[in-house]
């Protein structure tokens, strides 16, 4: 597909859109009809049934949260359904004798996920939580010595990464003012430019261990071109590894093409897995037969074939299960096998495609409901589809939280940021084109209606 950013677009017209595998030129407009038109030819307009929507005012609401926590899949329940009867029924026995299995329970997820990321299945697995995980593979990937010994992340990471870098380097006898390197935005802009990502890594060069980044930036939306960092990283000697929070379910990942390290992710933002719900990891098999990385251990990690032999000396599972250390919580991951299967049968460029055009039409009625009201907005998030995903961070200029309390109350659920940034993921798999509309006309009336704000 081939997009315009939003000022071309407004002065041009044409917007090239591919819904139901084919090219359409379209001009888009601000209205109920067209928007029912885009929906009648979007091929995943019958997943929205698929999810379960809270209501206000007796109204299923519109969703703009899915980028931190995405809405429940109908399906999710019968998943956990299936193992509390395993457990009601067959106790300990589940492990081996269930429907599926609880001891292999996590390999189901192998093929599935591995399209998601771009991998080979061996290369991912699921286990813990998000910033559990990357303080487990900082453990193989933070290895710093006297000379090579500092971070490279992005200015503003989200707080647990910044937390995680500094009690990493903490650890390891090092002052995170000297450690921790941050990649600035320049001054006036709202996002980080590459060439400044790649003169930093070159800038530490040797004393460069670890680029560490999040894949999309939590705040404005930007994606990192994921490639070109990882090559430059790995140009000067260090590892590099990515925090795909808000990029995992929704970009394109090639992780083992661009030779990640490694990486890992929630589950429960745009794969729908519930509160706070497992993590995935990925590992490149370059590493898989490394005896000298280091790792934590433990019996879950350990030969399969041999695990219950108990024996003393740890033995790990070839591939990226080797770096498992507990029994997995098969209840956590039972909301996520039901999510990552519904991936599958999607698949991601059906989701991508969606994603660009709906994302392109929220950025259009937002600048059409500009025009017709007092009030100016600024989209921090950057206009080339190519470094954007499901998100549009929106500055408020002029308007408060009172804005924001207004949506809400009239079933626009959003995410609201200090000081004045709202936050706003219109999720392929369950945001219409005609929910952009609406809207657009809800924001309209909160902005004339002050009065009442």
């Amino acid at each position: 597909m081939v997009y315009q950013s939003v000022k071309s677009l407004l002065s041009i017209g044409p917007f090239l859109l591919l819904l139901q595998n084919k090219i359409q030129i379209m001009t888009f407009e601000n209205t109920l009809e067209f928007a029912k038109q885009l929906d009648s030819q979007d091929q995943l307009h019958k997943y929205q049934d698929e999810f379960i929507f809270p209501q206000v005012n007796g109204k299923k609401v519109i969703y703009f949260t899915g980028n931190s926590l995405g809405l429940q899949p109908k399906r999710t329940k019968n998943y956990v359904d299936e193992v509390m009867n395993d457990w009601a029924n067959l106790a300990v026995e589940g492990h081996f004798y269930s429907n599926k299995p609880w001891w292999d329970y996590h390999e189901r997820f192998a093929n599935p996920l591995s399209k998601i990321v771009g991998a080979l299945p061996s290369e991912v697995t699921v286990m813990n939580t998000l910033t559990v995980n990357l303080h487990l593979l900082m453990v193989s990937f933070y290895r710093p010595t006297k000379t090579r010994y500092k971070i490279i992340c992005e200015e503003k990471a989200f707080p647990s990464d910044q937390y995680m870098f500094q009690s990493q380097v903490h650890f390891h006898g090092y002052k995170p003012e000297d450690a921790i390197v941050e990649i600035k935005r320049r001054e006036g802009e709202h996002n980080i430019r590459l060439e400044d990502v790649l003169a930093k890594i070159d800038e530490v060069g040797d004393e460069l261990a670890l680029v560490l980044i999040g894949g999309v930036n939590y705040y404005t939306g930007q994606v990192f071109d994921m490639k070109t960092i990882t090559a430059a990283g790995h140009k000067v000697g260090a590892y590099v590894g990515w925090d795909l929070a808000h990029a995992a379910g929704n970009i394109k990942l090639e992780l083992h093409d661009w030779n990640v390290d490694f990486a890992a992710w929630c589950s429960y933002k745009y794969m729908n897995s519930g509160p706070g719900n497992a993590s995935g990891c990925f590992i490149h098999e370059k590493h898989h037969n490394n005896s000298e990385l280091p790792r934590f251990a433990g019996w879950w990690g350990h030969n399969k074939e041999r695990r219950f032999k108990m024996e003393p000396t740890f033995d790990p599972v070839h591939g990226a299960d080797g770096w498992q250390i507990s029994n997995l919580p098969v209840l956590s991951l039972a909301p996520y096998l039901a999510s990552v299967e519904m991936f599958d049968e999607i698949g991601m460029d059906a989701l991508i495609q969606k994603r660009d055009a709906i994302t392109s039409y929220l950025e259009f009625i937002l600048h059409e409901i500009d025009k017709e009201v007092d009030s100016t907005f600024e989209i921090i998030t950057p206009s080339n589809p190519s470094e954007r995903a499901s998100q549009l961070s929106v500055l408020l200029h002029g308007e408060g939280r009172s804005l924001f309390d207004y949506l809400m109350k009239n079933g626009v659920i959003t995410d609201w940021r200090e000081p004045n940034v709202i936050r706003l993921a219109p999720v392929p798999l369950y945001t219409s084109f005609e929910d952009m509309f609406e809207f657009g006309q809800i924001l309209k009336a909160g902005i004339l209606d002050k009065v009442n704000l």
